[in-house]
C-alpha cells in the first residue's frame, strides 16, 4: 500500500511492524473481497481498493501498540469493511455519481447491485470479527454500526432543515463518523489489553473533528482534491458546519431555502458566500479545539512511541485540511 506525507510519519512512529500489519489487511481485504461470485467481487473490490489512507485499520494498530497478531488483524479489517459498507449505502441514498473522483458502486451498476454489496461487506465484517471469538469485541462494532445506521436517519430527517442547530448536527456527526473511530481504538486496547475506553474517547475526537474538516473541505474544495463537486453537501441537502455558522453571520444566507441549490453553479456560489463570512475559519478553529482535546485525553502511562504516534494521527487529520 502506498502512502505518503503524514500517514508516513505516523507509520515511522508506531514501529517497524506496522507496515507488514497494513498490507495483511490489504491482502485480507482483496481476499474477502474476491470470495462471493464476480459481480460481487468486482463491486466489492472496486469499494475496498478506493478506500483511502485505511485510517480506521491504522488506528486499530496503534491503539494495540505492539500487538501485532491475526486477532489485530482481523478487527482491522472489520472495521475497515463497516466503513467501505457505509460509503456504498451513502452513495445509494444520495444518488452519488463520484466517490473520490471515480464512479460509484450506484452509479455504475445500479441500486440493486451497490446494495447488495453494502449488505456483503457489512456482513464480512461481523463474520470477520467473529473469528476472534470475543463477545465485547462483537459489541463494540455493533454499537458502533447502529450509531452509524441512526446518524443517516437524522442526517436524512434534517435534509433540507437550513434552521438544525449546531447541537444537532455535532451529534449527528458523532454517530456517522465518531464511532468508528471510537470502535477501531477500543477494538485495538481489547486486542492488546490496553484502556479501551481511554483510547475510545481519544479516537472518538479525533473522528468527531475528521468530519467537521471534511465538511469545512465539501465548502472550499477544489474537486480535484476532493473527487466531487464543490458544495456537494449542498446539493444534497446536507447542512453542515460552515452552513450554519454562515446563517448566523449573513442575512441574505440566512433567508436562502437550500432547496433553491439545485445545480454545481449555484452551490458553488454559495459556497463563495459561505466562506465570505468567515465561517470556514470558526469551523477550522472548532476542529482544532476538538483535536486539541483528543490529544489531552491520552493516558499519561501510555508507552512514548505510542503516544507519539498517536498525537501524529491527530495533527495528520488537520493537516489533510490544511
Amino acid at each position: 500500500m502506498a502512502v505518503s506525507g503524514p500517514v508516513t510519519e505516523v507509520i515511522r512512529a508506531a514501529g517497524d511492524h506496522v507496515p507488514g500489519l497494513l498490507v495483511r489487511v490489504e491482502e485480507r481485504l482483496a481476499e474477502l473481497a474476491a470470495g462471493h461470485g464476480v459481480p460481487l467481487a468486482e463491486h466489492a473490490g472496486a469499494t475496498i481498493a478506493a478506500g483511502g489512507k485505511r485510517l480506521r485499520p491504522l488506528l486499530v494498530f496503534l491503539a494495540a501498540d505492539e500487538e501485532d497478531g491475526e486477532g489485530l488483524v482481523r478487527a482491522a479489517t472489520a472495521v475497515e469493511l463497516v466503513h467501505s459498507a457505509t460509503l456504498v449505502h451513502d452513495d445509494v441514498l444520495d444518488a452519488a455519481a463520484l466517490r473520490r473522483g471515480v464512479p460509484t458502486v450506484v452509479a455504475s451498476a445500479g441500486r440493486g447491485a451497490a446494495t447488495a454489496t453494502g449488505d456483503l461487506l457489512f456482513a464480512r465484517a461481523f463474520a470477520e470479527l467473529a473469528e476472534n471469538g470475543r463477545v465485547d469485541e462483537i459489541r463494540v462494532l455493533s454499537d458502533a454500526s447502529c450509531a452509524l445506521a441512526e446518524g443517516e436517519l437524522r442526517q436524512r430527517a434534517d435534509a433540507w432543515d437550513a434552521a438544525v442547530p449546531v447541537e444537532r448536527y455535532l451529534a449527528r456527526c458523532e454517530l456517522k463518523t465518531a464511532r468508528l473511530f471510537e470502535a477501531a481504538c477500543r477494538l485495538g486496547a481489547l486486542e492488546s489489553g490496553g484502556e479501551p475506553d481511554a483510547l475510545g474517547a481519544f479516537g472518538r475526537r479525533i473522528g468527531l473533528a475528521f468530519q467537521l474538516l471534511d465538511d469545512v473541505l465539501d465548502v472550499s474544495g477544489p474537486a480535484s482534491r476532493t473527487g466531487k463537486h464543490r458544495g456537494t453537501d449542498l446539493l444534497d441537502g446536507t447542512v453542515t458546519l460552515p452552513y450554519i455558522l454562515a446563517r448566523e453571520r449573513d442575512p441574505g444566507l440566512a433567508a436562502l431555502d437550500p432547496r433553491t441549490i439545485r445545480d454545481p453553479e449555484t452551490a458553488e456560489r454559495v459556497c463563495d458566500r459561505i466562506e465570505a463570512t468567515g465561517a470556514l475559519d470558526e469551523a477550522r478553529r472548532r476542529a482544532l479545539e476538538i483535536v486539541d482535546d483528543a490529544k489531552a485525553r491520552l493516558a499519561d502511562g501510555l508507552p512514548a512511541r505510542q503516544r507519539m504516534a498517536l498525537e501524529l494521527v491527530a495533527n495528520g487529520v488537520v493537516a489533510r485540511y490544511a
